[in-house]
């Protein structure tokens, strides 16, 4: 891990705990290491029901108890098979483009798109929208699959800058095009449940390419976001 410089001093190992709580990103990348699929499934669940298991065991609740038993395996199961799926390639959604016939050469977009991801450095829960839009280049896409692609790269342990990147680098890989908003308003469980529990705070990032560098196009891809729906 590279040092960075806190309260005038260098910090290593030593304070990650800080790191977490500045939101520190290291990568565009999610981390994950060189055996992180040579398990299956099946095998993941069952060492991480077993580890779990022991944590619940050191903060003294008794697993014999019937409302616990069957605990570590069903988080076992949600982290595997629910919250975490996006870190497994085989999950992630096939895209199928499609030729743009009718020559449409304007925005594109797909807003208020349910988020739910996981803070990477409390595991607590993210909760919000994403709003992405593309400009056409010869191509388009269903619009559904553009949910998916949020989706999938949410349902991983995330830092919300990383999650914004990593759409908006799908999405040009996918459309075949660099003009692709990405813009995420979320509200972060490890601010409002730990820490310094403020409940109303919500964080916003954006990702811009492209045609919408230009600021008449990110206006208007802005302006659509914030539009009311009719009533």
């Amino acid at each position: 891990m590279s040092d960075f410089m806190l309260n005038g001093h260098v910090a290593g190992l030593a304070d990650t705990d800080d790191l977490g709580d500045l939101h520190i990103a290291t990568a565009s990348d999610t981390p994950l290491n060189a055996h992180a699929f040579e398990l299956s499934d099946a095998e993941k669940i069952e060492r991480i029901s077993g580890h779990f298991a022991e944590i619940m065991d050191l903060l003294g609740l008794d697993l014999r108890d019937d409302s616990l038993r069957g605990t570590p395996r069903r988080v076992a199961k949600m982290y595997v098979n629910e919250i975490f799926r996006g870190l497994n390639p085989v999950n992630k959604p096939a895209m199928t483009t499609f030729e743009n016939k009718y020559q449409y050469r304007r925005l594109v977009v797909e807003r208020n798109i349910p988020l739910q991801s996981t803070c990477e450095h409390h595991f607590q829960p993210i909760f919000g929208v994403a709003h992405v839009a593309y400009i056409p280049n010869g191509r388009v896409i269903g619009l559904s699959k553009l949910n998916r692609i949020v989706d999938f790269f949410a349902r991983r342990p995330q830092v919300q800058e990383r999650l914004t990147i990593q759409i908006a680098e799908e999405l040009k890989k996918v459309l075949k095009t660099d003009d692709v908003a990405v813009y995420i308003d979320a509200r972060h469980m490890c601010v409002q449940a730990r820490g310094v529990e403020h409940h109303g705070a919500s964080t916003i990032t954006a990702e811009y390419s492209g045609k919408f560098l230009n600021e008449t196009t990110k206006q208007e891809f802005l302006m659509a976001v914030h539009s009311r729906m009719p009533e």
